[in-house]
Order: C-alpha cells, then sequence, then structure tokens
C-alpha cells in the first residue's frame, strides 16, 4: 500500500505492506520500520482523545478509526500552526473558547435539570477537542479571528443550560467575528467524529440573538425585520 505524507511541503511517498488497517496503524508501522523521523500525534487509539487528527485527500479523519486505502495522500490539519510534519498547535484554537467565554459563568441556584435538559446538553459536551471542524470551516480563509465552530457549539451548550443565570452576555459575546460570520456551509457538522452539529448549534445561537435584540449586521441597511431563526423578512 502506497501512501503519500506532507512533510515539510513536500509529499513523501511511503509504500508499506499492510492490508485492511488503520492510517494509525500505517504511521506506526512507518515510524518504527521505515523512518523513524515521521512525526505525528497519538493517543488512545479508541477515537476518544481527538489528538490524531489529520486530513485524508482533503477531509478531516481521526488516524485511528480511519480505514487506510492505496493511494491515500495524508496531510496536516488546516486553519493551526504546523510544528512538524502530521503535529500541529492547537493553542490558538482552544484559545477561542476563553475568548468567546464557553464556560459556565454563574450557576443558579436551587435549578433541578430533568431527563430531558440532561439530554439538550449532553451531544455538546461529547467534543473530544480534536479540532477537525476548525480544519474543515472555510471562514478562517477571510477571517482569522472567528470564534469557530467549536468554541460556539460551546457557548450553546452552556446558553441552552438552565443553570446558567446571563445567557444574555454570552450572546453578546459573539456578536462580533460569531455566529453573524459563519456561513453555514456545514462543513464542520460533516467532518466531527461524534456527530456534532455546529451548524445547528449556531442557528440556535442567531435565534437566541434576535430574542435578546441583535441582528446580523450585514443586514442592518435592509428596511425589513427579521424572522425569528435570524433570517430577513420583507
Amino acid at each position: 500500500m502506497k501512501i503519500s505524507i506532507k512533510r515539510e511541503g513536500s509529499y513523501e511517498i511511503y509504500d508499506v505492506p499492510l492490508q485492511d488497517v488503520t492510517l494509525l496503524e500505517i504511521l506506526n508501522e512507518i515510524k518504527s520500520k521505515v523512518d523513524a523521523t515521521l512525526a505525528y500525534s497519538s493517543g488512545c487509539r479508541s477515537s476518544v482523545c481527538g489528538s490524531c487528527a489529520v486530513r485524508v485527500n482533503g477531509k478531516e479523519v481521526l488516524a485511528c478509526s480511519y480505514k487506510a486505502e492505496d493511494g491515500d495522500v495524508v496531510e496536516p490539519l488546516l486553519n493551526v500552526p504546523i510544528e512538524r510534519d502530521l503535529v500541529v498547535n492547537m493553542d490558538k484554537a482552544y484559545g477561542f473558547n476563553s475568548k468567546a467565554k464557553a464556560y459556565q459563568s454563574t450557576i443558579a441556584q436551587n435549578i433541578k435539570l430533568s431527563d430531558e435538559d440532561e439530554k439538550r446538553n449532553a451531544l455538546q459536551s461529547d467534543c473530544i477537542l480534536c479540532s477537525a471542524c476548525y480544519s474543515a470551516c472555510p471562514v478562517y480563509a477571510v477571517n482569522k479571528e472567528f470564534l469557530g465552530p467549536f468554541s460556539l457549539t460551546r457557548v450553546w451548550r452552556y446558553v441552552s443550560d438552565k443553570r446558567e443565570e446571563n445567557p444574555k452576555d454570552k450572546i453578546g459575546n459573539i456578536q462580533m467575528d460569531g455566529v453573524w460570520d459563519c456561513t453555514l456551509c456545514n462543513a464542520c457538522t460533516l467532518v466531527c467524529p461524534q456527530g456534532i452539529s455546529s451548524k445547528a448549534d449556531i442557528e440556535k445561537l442567531r435565534a437566541r440573538s434576535v430574542m435578546f435584540g441583535y441582528s446580523d449586521p450585514s443586514f442592518g441597511s435592509f428596511d425589513g425585520g427579521f424572522s425569528f431563526d435570524g433570517s430577513p423578512s420583507f
């Protein structure tokens, strides 16, 4: 099986005598028996830690779960600095969580959550921090300060939590470089290994923004109102 791996701007082809295995197994074979200088990240090998996320044939995948095929082209994630080979620096991506205040800020007392309340927040809590959604997002090509799908999903997780006392403050914090900058292309959802739809969460945040009196600045000069989902109505 031949695999092309992007290293320092060029592609190196490796011929590995393995079939019907994961990409991570291929990478381990190359590093242990062919080229010990190859750098990549891995951890749990069970699609839980998210550290082995890479791009294969232009799509973000987890190396530990992707079944390698002959001719695959493997590249590091986009929109994050490359440390070496397939290893990237996630600091800026994770830093957007702080900028977006994607955390529980104030907790209301004596609030009991129903089973439905818990289920509402469960999916967003399953994120494994792989940054596949950041890599797939096309908005970063024009706005490097965009808060991004992961952070906005986390904001919705807390805005929708009945225990959060100040959801309006969180909504106000994501108006700039946030909910209105998303193109709703759904690229983030398609690559999420946990099946989290950041697009759907951002649409909910837009609706909540309208409820709190915010609107898409792109339509600021239009002589019309806004529907509940934030789209213009004339």
